[in-house]
């Protein structure tokens, strides 16, 4: 079996790897070139006692500055392959694949249901763990499977789609205690190593379901557009929301939406947009979930809780985009404990103001929000 690459102590803090570019050190960090250096390496971080942490992109991971007291896996497997059949094709991608080169490759051939998830950093095999989504696509209308190494039996395995247990931005994987390319310190269960999609093969797009898409793109929602438009529009509306990662660009120093958007029940819900009728403020963007309940917007709750871009101020070193309020960005000397300080002022915030208290979205390890 192929031998992983161990870097000698001192390690590369995770802050290198990381889109937020905070963290302090592994004690061991391992770079896994293939699925079979990953199992390897996970494998012997068990053997060994120690807890093991797998970071792909880095895109949804908060460390703390302490750093993680244990080895590291970094995916570094990339490849993707295309079976195609007639109208259809599958998909099959390496875990630690850059998810957007990705998106752009299958753009490019043609491969249609990936596109409105153009410019979301990170790597494949975090997509099934956190169910990632964007502009009306979720990775759950497209997974069929995901190949993971089991550390319970030791066997790498297939499992279907239906049964990772996936929902809004989480999935078996992620409170499983199971991670593809980030995960709760020491208590990956289950990593993924490839995962498979099921792609359209007729050059266009999956029928455009999110409004603010189909604006940009002046067309009516539930139409079909061509591969490149659509992701053309999507990098184009997060490019404007700096969720587009650009080394030179703080503002897109961040991991992404910090904090999901909220399910409440429909009271809950009322009791939200009495306030904001009270207040005279614009209505807070809520959707109906299939199981009754009411998804609220997080970044509209936390700009009617009075937390504006910019917020605190081009002082701080942590500070919530100047561009989106749902995002919170290092500007390159900060450190995790004043992230988590910006979280927590944020997050109590909106429940002072309307009683729901938001959650995170990114794994933490080594900190928390509480």
């Amino acid at each position: 079996m192929p031998t992983p690459t161990t870097s000698s102590p001192p390690a590369t803090p995770l802050a290198a790897l990381t889109t937020l570019r905070l963290g302090g050190p592994p004690r061991r960090l391992v770079r896994a070139g293939s699925a079979d250096e990953i199992v390897a390496a996970v494998r012997a971080g068990d053997a060994a006692g120690e807890p093991v942490l797998v970071v792909g992109g880095g895109s949804n991971l908060v460390v703390g500055d302490d750093g993680f007291d244990g080895t590291v896996v970094h995916l570094e497997s990339r490849g993707h392959a295309v079976e195609r059949h007639d109208a259809e094709a599958l998909l099959r991608v390496e875990a630690g694949q850059d998810w957007d080169e990705l998106v752009a490759a299958t753009v490019d051939e043609g491969l249609g249901g990936l596109e409105c998830l153009s410019g979301i950093p990170g790597c494949a095999g975090a997509t099934p763990v956190q169910n990632v989504g964007a502009y009306g696509v979720e990775v759950a209308d497209l997974l069929v499977d995901a190949t993971l190494f089991d550390r319970r039996s030791g066997d790498v395995v297939t499992v279907p789609a239906a049964d990772l247990g996936l929902g809004y931005r989480t999935s078996r994987l992620k409170h499983g205690g199971a991670s593809g390319a980030t995960g709760e310190a020491g208590a990956d269960r289950e990593i993924v190593l490839a995962a498979r999609f099921r792609m359209t093969t007729d050059g266009l797009s999956a029928p455009v379901r999110y409004a603010e898409l189909a604006r940009t793109l002046g067309v009516e929602p539930g139409t079909r557009a061509p591969l490149a438009a659509v992701r053309d529009a999507v990098l184009e509306l997060r490019r404007g929301k700096g969720m587009v990662l650009d080394e030179a660009d703080h503002d897109t120093w961040s991991a992404g939406s910090f904090f999901t958007n909220p399910i409440v029940d429909g009271d809950a819900a009322e009791r939200v947009a009495e306030r904001v009728a009270a207040a005279d403020q614009r209505a807070v963007t809520a959707w109906p979930t299939a199981d009754g309940r009411v998804k609220l917007s997080a970044a509209a709750l936390i700009e009617r809780a009075g937390v504006t871009r910019g917020y605190p101020g081009p002082d701080s070193p942590v500070r919530v985009s100047t561009r989106h309020t749902l995002a919170l960005t290092h500007r390159g000397d900060g450190t995790t404990t004043q992230l988590l300080a910006l979280a927590r002022d944020v997050r109590d915030r909106v429940e002072a103001a309307f009683g729901v208290r938001l959650a995170p979205e990114p794994v933490l390890v080594g900190c928390t929000l509480d």
